[in-house]
């Protein structure tokens, strides 16, 4: 028999003697025919669907042995650059506090998250990470969706707006009086804030009786369907106060791949807002200036035509938060230039580590980095690292 010691990036048990073993928790014992003796960290799922559903993978882990293993991947992800530094306690965001997700219908009538390393829908019958407002459209959806006669399988992305859920399906534009009517039953039933669709031109709303904004900073922002938010209000507010945090009480700065403006609109001083996506750009604009804040916002593609050193310069300190491909484009440019302190955010640790290798080149030092747990029972990582000069 073996100890299992930690918790593998795709989340099997790793045990003393190298083995690993599927849905381990560390403490648990790996018996010699491979059967698992669950130890003090071993939880059982509250979930019916666990371990089918692709939707979490480590329900069989308490609090703690989640952290930690947020915590190795962060810096495991840093040790294969060559890099250390001081690895926080990760924020955790809570049960059942999922604001953003995307669900999918099959023709068969089955709507959820699909299976594991699979393409097969799970049924939902219930859910342990969704907010109660979405997981709430799970039934009246099923009821609703079959009047439209998809054929093929549809892509439900729900966001928890101020207003209400947003709900963009994509996959299906039904036409007629009689789908123009169910919508409006559906919508007025549920207290949705918003129904687009997309079939493949780009969404076209039909239900948004009030305009859909987000609060970001206090400011309410106009919200795009299908938009990139934090899934998490806490986990947003975690990556918010550790951000606050790295860049002090800068009076310029630099928010670059700014979205909607979790940031920007967060932050002291003056920001320059850069992002490559017009219509959260857009949004960005009308949200700062009804508001009266001193945000700047430019559409630019920062993987085309990134900030150069001459323009970084200007800032007293910078923010970053690329896609899970990282920013390698500006991270060159962020190596060369002067700016005393950035803020780093990412929701992957190997990219992250891969810019960070590249920065600390160029004369920064990684003073801390915060996991958060934002994918609650998930494998998913989201960070803020600081650096400074």
């Amino acid at each position: 028999m073996s100890v299992i010691l930690r918790v593998a990036a795709r989340g099997e048990g790793v045990a003393e003697d190298g083995r690993h073993a599927a849905f381990a928790a560390p403490g648990d014992v790996l018996e010699a025919d491979g059967s698992v003796t669950p130890g003090p960290h071993h939880r059982v799922p509250p979930c019916r669907h666990f371990p089918q559903c692709g939707g979490c993978q480590l329900q069989h882990l308490d609090d703690d042995s989640w952290a930690a293993f947020l915590v190795d991947r962060v810096a495991g992800a840093l040790a294969a650059q060559g890099l250390s530094a001081d690895v926080r306690a990760p924020l955790l965001s809570p049960p059942r506090t999922r604001r953003r997700a995307t669900l999918h219908y099959d023709p068969a009538g089955r709507l959820g998250f699909s299976a594991e390393k699979s393409h097969q829908l799970i049924d939902l019958q219930e859910c342990h990470v969704l907010a109660p407002e979405l997981f709430a459209l799970v039934k009246p959806l099923k009821r609703l969706l079959p009047s439209f006669r998809p054929k093929r399988r549809l892509e439900l992305r729900m966001t928890l707006a101020d207003q209400g859920v947003d709900l963009l399906i994509v996959g299906v534009a039904p036409e007629g009086l009689a789908a123009h009517e169910a919508i409006t039953a559906f919508a007025q039933a549920n207290g949705v804030a918003r129904i687009a669709f997309d079939e493949g031109l780009g969404p076209e709303t039909r239900w948004e009786p009030d305009a859909v904004t987000v609060t970001l900073g206090a400011v309410p922002v106009p919200l795009p369907p299908g938009s990139f938010l934090q899934a998490t209000r806490e986990g947003e507010a975690a990556l918010v106060a550790a951000v606050r945090e790295a860049i002090g009480e800068a009076r310029t700065v630099a928010d670059l791949f700014a979205g909607l403006g979790t940031f920007a609109l967060a932050l002291p001083g003056r920001v320059y807002a850069a992002e490559g996506g017009r219509d959260a750009v857009m949004a960005l604009k009308a949200a700062a200036g009804r508001a009266q804040r001193p945000v700047f916002a430019e559409h630019r593609d920062l993987y085309r035509r990134p900030l150069t050193v001459a323009e970084l310069d200007r800032f007293d300190a910078v923010v970053l938060d690329p896609p899970r491909a990282g920013a390698r484009e500006q991270a060159g440019a962020l190596a060369a230039c002067a700016v005393p302190r950035l803020a780093y955010v990412s929701c992957n640790p190997s990219s992250f580590a891969r810019d960070a290798q590249m920065m600390t080149q160029g004369g920064y030092r990684l003073d801390w980095v915060v996991p958060v747990g934002q994918f609650r029972w998930s494998t998913h990582v989201e960070l803020v690292g600081q650096f400074s000069r």
